[in-house]
């Protein structure tokens, strides 16, 4: 990637955290407890899901590059912050503010599609059942998460250029903690309706489109619950889809107030406090939603830490 920085400024300032004094202590505690126990409870996902032949599945599959998914996109915002609330001077490099935007956007995106893919995974076992191990085998699996990191980096890559080629020429101040779109665009001398339209096309894009996608998955697996005459039944198979349910509820909810809402009523203070539940807390309640609340992985787990166990004596 080339930009062209026809300007003075060589830094950003992150100004989010800056009036709250001695509390950013407390907040560095409380979030460094926070993204550990998150990088633990990903961790054991991901290798219960390796270790566990029974957990070898196509959910399972999306399941773990959800977790690495989120592990990467947390490593690129959270450790910064961190030093940020412990540092006197709150700043980034220019070029390290472009790689931080380009990092995080290309991994938010490819989690929207990804969520998408899910979606049609869940489609394929309850709608069609009997041709699901043709229809989501691994070179399917495989080709869903490259598809969605292509169309991640390449939505990604298209707004970071668009973004770093603007001149800086004023305020380097920042009113946020890492470097989202807005706030930085915020920055430039010549923030064109152009710019915005453009963000906003990508932004329908990334949000909007996978999610008719998932919707449209959805009508037709709740119509083929609704056929299934135990009221058992219904309740087990719809419970499968539960938990992907809420994660895409909080995703494409808090995404679409960031990025889909007019400009107009933007306000750096609610998209900082957003900002924190999507980056921080959202990446935190997912592994559990999904994982830890599910029976045949707790069994799988628990035959992990045995094994695991065994071998250590």
């Amino acid at each position: 990637m080339e930009w062209a920085n026809e300007t003075l400024v060589t830094e950003f300032v992150f100004l989010s955290f800056s009036s709250l004094g001695g509390l950013q202590r407390l907040l560095f505690a409380v979030f460094l407890l926070v993204y550990l126990f998150m990088l633990g409870t990903n961790a054991i996902i991901v290798s219960t899901i390796v270790l566990d032949r029974a957990l070898h599945t196509p959910m399972y599959f999306f399941l773990g590059v959800l977790s690495c998914s989120e592990t990467c996109y947390t490593f690129v915002i959270v450790p910064k912050m961190l030093v940020d609330l412990l540092a006197h001077k709150k700043s980034i490099s220019f070029l390290g503010c472009a790689i931080q935007m380009f990092s995080f956007l290309f991994l938010g995106c490819s989690h929207s599609f990804l969520l998408a893919a899910m979606g049609y995974d869940r489609y394929v076992a309850i709608c069609d059942p009997l041709r699901y191990t043709l229809l989501m085998g691994h070179g399917v699996c495989m080709g869903l998460v490259a598809a969605a990191c292509a169309c991640g980096f390449i939505v990604a890559q298209i707004i970071t250029s668009l973004v770093f080629h603007l001149p800086f020429h004023s305020s380097n101040q920042l009113h946020h903690f890492f470097c989202d779109i807005f706030p930085v665009l915020k920055l430039a001398s010549h923030y064109s309706y152009l710019s915005q339209l453009v963000v906003f096309v990508l932004g329908v894009f990334v949000l909007i489109i996978p999610l008719l996608l998932i919707l449209v998955s959805y009508i037709r697996i709740i119509s083929a619950i609704l056929k299934i005459p135990s009221s058992v039944g219904r309740y087990k198979t719809f419970s499968t889809c539960a938990s992907h349910l809420i994660v895409i509820t909080v995703h494409y909810g808090c995404a679409s107030f960031i990025y889909l809402r007019p400009k107009s009523n933007y306000s750096s203070s609610q998209d900082t406090l957003i900002s924190v539940f999507y980056t921080i807390l959202t990446p935190l309640f997912n592994p559990m939603i999904y994982s830890l609340r599910n029976k045949e992985f707790k069994s799988a787990l628990q035959r992990t830490m045995t094994q695991t166990s065994f071998l250590v004596n």
